[in-house]
C-alpha cells in the first residue's frame, strides 16, 4: 500500500514538526506504518532540542512531492546475465512480452540493453556476410540452444569456426582446426573423416542416424557429438543466435535513479531509441527498467498538510499531490483539491493542541515521547502559553501531555524558549529566514518573518544591519512588503522592520523603524489582520 506523507510547512517550526509526528503516529494505530511523519525544511535548535529531549528522530526530510519513480507500482525488475546466449535472452523477452532485456554482470551492475531494434540491426541488417563461429560457450548451453542430444561428451568449452560439410568435404578438411565446428548430415563416411581431422564438435543435423563406428571414432579422438533434428541450415541460424548477450547488446541504454521525477523520466524515454530507461542505483545495480506502458496510469504522492494551508507555504510540487486531508489553525489560503477531503481548522494556539484532541476523541494516549513533543509545539507557538493565541484548549492539551511525558510544563516551556532564542552563534539572515510565512493578501505578496528575542536591546543594536537585510530579502524574495518582527517574549511586544516602496510603507506609518508594537506576539492573531486591513485600504 502507497505511503501517506503528514508534512508541514517550509522553513519548520516546533509545532510543524511535531504535530506531524504526533498526527502520523495517530494514523499509524492499526494500518502498519502506512502513514510517514515528514518535513520539507532544516530542522531548527528550539525543534532539535525538543526532538533530543525525548529521544526521537527527525521526520523524514522530503524536498519535493512531485511523483518520482519511487511511486512507480512496477518496473519490470527482469535481467539476464552478460554470457546468456541471444536466443535465450530473445525467449526471456517474448516470455515477459518486453521488447528490451536488460543485461548484467555477477553483481547485478547494468551492462547495457538488448533491444529488439539493436537484435534487428545485429542479425537482419548485417551487410557484410562473416564466417559463421562460436564464441566461448558450454556444450551442454550449445545443445540447449538445438535441442540436441549430446551422443559424446567432448570439450566443455566450445570455441572456433563453423562449418557446414555437405558438399565439397576436401575442402572442409583443409580448413578444419582443433578448436572448430562440423555441421554433417546422413553421411557415415563424412561423419568419420570430420572426426579423424580432430575438430572439437561434430554436429549432425535432419535426424540423422549416428552408428557405433562414430560413436566409438569420437570418444577415441575426444570430439563431443550432438544429434539434433534441425537441418543444417536450422542450425547454422541457431549458432548464429548463440552468441553471448553481450555481443549485440547496446551500452547507450539511459540510466534513471528512484528520485528522478516522473516529468523528466518521461521525457528520457520518450526521446530514447529503444523508448526504454533503466532505473539503478548509486553503485549502477539494476533495479528495475520503465518504458512508456509504465505511464498509462497517473502517479501521485498522497500527503496530509498540518500547520499550514496555503501552497506558498507548502512543500515544492504539492501541486501534482493528491492531498488527502489537512490540519491547521491559521487563516484560510489558497489551496485547491480535486475531489472533497477532510479540512480541520481551528483558531486555537496550535496544531499540536488539535493533533491531542484528536488522540483524545480516538481513545488512544500517545506514547510519552510523543505527548512530550506534541506539547513541545503547545508551548513553542503559544511562547509556554504567553501568547494572545493562547486558548483554554491548549492549556488543558498541556496540562494532559505533560502528565503522560511526565515533565514539568513551566520548566519545559523555560527551556524551551531558551533553546529557541539561541541567537549569537546565528547568521541574521539565517535567523530571519529560519521562521517566514508567505502570503497573498489583496493582490499584494507578503513575507512575515518572526524571530524571539530575550530583550528589545537586540533589535535596537542591529538596527542598521536588520534595515538592509530587509530591503535586500525583499529583492531575493520578490514580495511587495518583506516584514521582520523581532518579538520580545519577556515583554510583551515586538519590534517591526519592513520593506516596500517608500510610498506604502508611509501610508502603512511604518518610515520610522524600528516600530515598537506592545502587545503583538502573535504573528497570526496580533498582527496579521491589523496589517491586512492596512494593505486592504492602500
Amino acid at each position: 500500500m502507497n505511503k501517506v506523507y503528514v508534512i508541514g510547512h517550509k522553513h519548520p517550526d516546533t509545532d510543524s514538526i511535531c504535530s506531524a509526528i504526533g498526527y502520523a503516529e495517530l494514523l499509524n494505530h492499526g494500518e502498519d506504518d502506512r502513514y510517514v511523519a515528514a518535513r520539507c525544511g532544516e530542522i531548527n535548535p528550539e525543534t532539535r532540542f525538543a526532538l533530543e529531549r525525548f529521544r526521537v528522530e527527525a521526520p523524514l526530510f522530503i524536498e519535493s512531492v512531485e511523483p518520482n519513480v519511487s511511486d512507480l507500482p512496477f518496473t519490470y525488475p527482469i535481467s539476464a546475465g552478460v554470457d546468456r546466449p541471444t536466443i535465450e535472452v530473445v525467449a526471456l523477452m517474448d516470455e515477459h512480452g518486453v521488447r528490451n532485456m536488460p543485461i548484467v554482470d555477477d553483481e547485478g551492475r547494468l551492462l547495457g540493453l538488448v533491444s529488439e531494434h539493436g537484435l534487428a540491426r545485429a542479425y537482419v541488417t548485417r551487410t557484410r556476410i562473416q564466417q559463421l563461429s562460436i564464441t566461448p560457450i558450454k556444450l551442454e548451453t550449445l545443445a540447449k540452444i538445438l535441442d540436441a542430444e549430446i551422443l559424446v561428451p567432448g570439450m566443455d568449452l566450445l570455441e572456433g569456426r563453423v562449418y557446414i560439410a555437405i558438399d565439397a568435404l576436401h575442402v572442409s578438411l583443409t580448413r578444419l582446426t582443433s578448436s572448430d565446428v562440423a555441421i554433417v548430415g546422413d553421411n557415415e563416411p563424412a561423419q568419420l573423416a570430420l572426426i579423424s581431422a580432430g575438430i572439437a564438435a561434430l554436429i549432425i543435423a535432419d535426424a540423422s542416424p549416428v552408428g557405433e563406428r562414430v560413436i566409438n571414432a569420437a570418444r577415441a579422438q575426444n570430439v563431443a557429438v550432438l544429434a539434433t533434428a534441425l537441418d543444417a541450415f536450422g542450425v547454422g541460424k541457431m549458432i548464429n543466435l548463440s552468441l553471448p548477450s553481450s555481443m549485440v547488446m547496446a551500452t547507450d541504454v539511459p540510466r534513471i535513479g528512484m528520485s528522478d521525477p516522473l516529468e523528466y523520466v518521461k521525457d528520457v524515454v520518450t526521446n530514447s531509441k529503444y523508448r526504454t530507461a533503466c532505473v539503478v542505483d548509486g553503485d549502477n545495480r539494476l533495479l528495475g527498467m520503465v518504458s512508456r506502458n509504465t505511464f498509462v496510469d497517473d502517479v501521485q504522492k498522497s500527503v496530509i498538510l498540518v500547520d499550514h494551508n496555503e501552497f506558498s507555504q507548502a512543500v515544492d510540487g504539492i501541486e501534482t499531490a493528491d492531498v488527502r486531508e489537512i490540519i491547521d489553525h491559521h487563516r484560510l489560503g489558497a489551496i485547491t483539491t480535486l475531489r472533497p477531503i477532510r479540512f480541520l481548522n481551528d483558531p486555537v494556539g496550535s496544531t499540536s493542541t488539535i493533533v491531542t484532541r484528536k488522540f483524545i476523541e480516538s481513545g488512544i494516549e500517545p506514547a510519552p515521547a510523543t505527548a512530550g513533543l506534541l506539547l513541545a509545539g503547545i508551548l513553542s507557538d503559544t511562547l509556554a502559553l504567553k501568547m494572545s493565541t493562547t486558548t483554554p484548549e491548549d492549556e488543558r492539551a498541556v496540562e494532559y501531555l505533560a502528565g503522560i511525558a511526565g515533565v514539568d510544563a513551566a520548566e519545559f516551556g523555560i527551556e524551551l524558549v531558551r533553546h529557541g532564542i539561541d541567537l549569537e552563534s546565528v547568521p541574521l539572515r539565517e535567523l530571519l529566514m529560519r521562521d517566514t510565512k508567505h502570503y497573498e493578501l489583496f493582490g499584494r505578496k507578503v513575507v512575515i518573518a518572526q524571530v524571539t528575542v530575550p530583550s528589545f536591546a537586540f533589535s535596537e543594536e542591529r538596527a542598521d544591519e536588520i534595515r538592509e537585510l530587509v530591503t535586500d530579502l525583499r529583492q531575493e524574495t520578490g514580495a511587495d512588503f518583506f516584514v521582520a518582527l523581532f518579538t520580545n517574549v519577556f515583554e510583551n511586544g515586538s519590534d517591526l522592520f519592513a520593506a516596500a516602496d517608500e510610498v506604502n510603507l508611509a501610508k502603512c506609518e511604518m518610515n520610522t523603524q524600528p516600530l515598537r508594537l506592545p502587545g503583538v506576539m502573535s504573528r497570526k492573531k496580533d498582527f496579521l489582520p491589523h496589517f491586512g486591513n492596512m494593505l486592504r485600504n492602500l
